[in-house]
C-alpha cells in the first residue's frame, strides 16, 4: 500500500516537475578552468549501488559477476547496522577490483535528526569505514548535510543529485560535475558526486516504466555536456530470474540495456572508473 500511494504521488510529481526532472539544463554548466576528462573522453562513467537489505547483499556477487561480464565495474554501498554485512562479499568485491563504501548505519531515517545524532553515529560510521579500508560515504535516502559530513573520515560523499524532485530532502546541487565541499569551521574537505542519472527505485518501482529510455535520454544529454553520468541502482530490487517479479522488484535485464547501450553508443568515449577514483581527480583539479 505504501508504493502504491508514493507512486501516485511521483506520478503527480512528474507532470509537476517536468521541466527540472529528469534534465535541468543550468546544471550543465562546466567549473572554471575546465579543460576535459582524462584522454579527452566525453564523460566520466561512475557506476554504484546502494545495498538497503539483507537480499540486496544475498544479489550482490551476481550483480558484479553480471558487470564484469558486460566489461564494467562499480562500487557497493554497505549498510553496516541494518544486516550482518559479510566480510567474504566485501573481500571478494574488493578483490575483483570493485569498491566498497558505507550506506548509513541503520537506514531508519534518524541519521540526520539532529547533531547530537549525527555525531554518535558518525563515530561508528567512521569504525566502519577504517574497518572495510573505505573511501566513501552515501547517506540513506539520500538525506544530507554536507557541513555535517566533514564528521566523517571520506575522501567522497555521493548523498545528493543535479535534480530529483522525488527525494525526500529535493534539494538538488545543480550540476552534473563533481565538487569539492570545504568546511566552514575547521580544515576538512571532500569531493561530492552527486548522482546525475534516475534512480532505478523511482523509475521501475514507483513510476512503473518498462524501459530504460529515461537512462537514455539523460545519458545522452550529459555526453552533449561533457558531464559526469553516475547512476545509483540497488541490487534489492532488482530480479535475476528466479522468480516472477513482485512489486518492489523489476527485471534485471533492464540494467543490462543500459549497459549495453553505454558499450554500444559510447565505446571509447567514456572515461569509466571508480567513484574514489574520480574523487580523486577531482580533489587534483580542485587544488589546482
Amino acid at each position: 500500500m505504501q508504493i502504491i500511494i508514493r507512486s501516485k504521488i511521483v506520478r503527480w510529481k512528474q507532470h509537476r516537475y517536468e521541466n527540472i526532472w529528469p534534465i535541468k539544463m543550468n546544471s550543465a554548466s562546466p567549473p572554471p578552468l575546465w579543460s576535459g576528462w582524462p584522454e579527452g573522453k566525453k564523460i566520466a562513467l561512475i557506476l554504484t549501488h546502494d545495498v538497503d537489505t539483507a537480499l540486496g547483499q544475498k544479489r550482490s556477487l551476481q550483480l558484479m559477476d553480471l558487470e564484469k561480464e558486460h566489461g564494467f565495474f562499480s562500487s557497493f554501498n554497505f549498510v553496516p547496522e541494518r544486516y550482518s554485512v559479510s566480510k567474504e562479499i566485501i573481500q571478494t568485491l574488493k578483490t575483483n577490483n570493485f569498491e566498497v563504501g558505507v550506506h548509513g548505519l541503520n537506514h531508519d531515517g534518524k541519521l540526520y535528526q539532529s547533531h547530537n545524532i549525527f555525531l554518535k553515529r558518525a563515530k561508528k560510521i567512521n569504525g566502519y569505514i577504517k574497518e572495510w579500508g573505505a573511501v566513501g560515504f552515501r547517506s540513506p535516502s539520500m538525506h544530507h548535510n554536507l557541513e555535517w559530513l566533514h564528521e566523517l573520515n571520506i575522501e567522497y560523499d555521493a548523498s545528493t543529485f543535479d535534480t530529483d524532485p522525488f527525494e525526500p530532502q529535493s534539494d538538488g546541487v545543480n550540476t552534473i560535475f563533481p565538487f569539492l565541499v570545504e568546511s566552514e569551521f575547521s580544515n576538512g574537505k571532500y569531493i561530492e558526486l552527486p548522482y546525475t542519472l534516475v534512480q532505478d527505485y523511482t523509475h521501475f518501482i514507483l513510476l512503473r516504466k518498462k524501459d530504460i529510455a529515461v537512462w537514455q535520454k539523460k545519458l545522452d544529454w550529459i555526453v552533449e555536456k561533457g558531464g559526469m553520468a553516475l547512476l545509483n541502482t540497488h541490487p534489492d530490487y532488482m530480479n535475476f530470474g528466479e522468480k516472477k517479479s513482485t512489486i518492489k522488484e523489476y527485471p534485471v535485464q533492464y540494467y543490462k540495456d543500459f549497459l549495453n547501450y553505454v558499450r554500444n553508443k559510447y565505446e571509447g568515449q567514456y572515461w569509466h572508473v571508480l567513484p574514489h577514483e574520480i574523487g580523486d581527480f577531482w580533489k587534483h583539479f580542485s587544488m589546482k
